[in-house]
């Protein structure tokens, strides 16, 4: 006998795949809402950057911008390393389209830490970096998150020390 689904469907009946995609689109909009607060703070700095000429698209459901406004954006974070670019919840900032492709699968591995870590994934971040610090290591490569984005991707693009 098969499971059993909504009201007594089994998984093969079309009433249990009915429900499933219904659910996709919820969990989805659940998981954008969760990521909320940090994706707003990328649409902030899309909102600045396009006053100098950004452009955006939308990759894999995530927002990409890129262009001299977002370049110089990142030029002014205190980092001892050029960033090609940073992530904000569902949204990427990147210097050229170049760099967004080369960076795309380290970018989306934060993506994924965001939709786990919601609200908390900025702090959290902080955090690691601090404790990266206290432990006399680099704040960013051995940051636990940049760490699991370098190790998923291959370490493509990482930072030599």
């Amino acid at each position: 006998m098969g499971s059993r689904g909504p009201a007594g469907a089994t998984r093969s009946d079309p009433r249990a795949r009915g429900a499933v995609v219904v659910l996709r689109p919820v969990l989805l909009a659940l998981v954008y809402l969760w990521v909320l607060p940090n994706s707003l703070i990328g649409l902030l700095s899309f909102a600045i950057a396009r006053l100098a000429g950004a452009r955006a698209s939308i990759v894999d459901g995530v927002l990409e911008v890129t262009g001299p406004g977002v370049r110089a954006l990142l030029e002014q974070l205190p980092v001892r390393y050029p960033i090609a670019a940073i992530t904000l919840g569902h949204v990427v900032l990147g210097c050229d389209p170049e760099g967004l492709a080369r960076t795309r699968a380290h970018e989306r591995v934060h993506v994924e830490q965001y939709q786990r870590w919601g609200p908390a994934f900025i702090p959290a971040y902080l955090l690691a970096s601090l404790f990266a610090w206290l432990r006399g290591r680099d704040v960013y490569l051995d940051n636990r998150f940049e760490r699991e984005a370098y190790a998923l991707d291959g370490d493509a693009g990482a930072p030599r020390r």
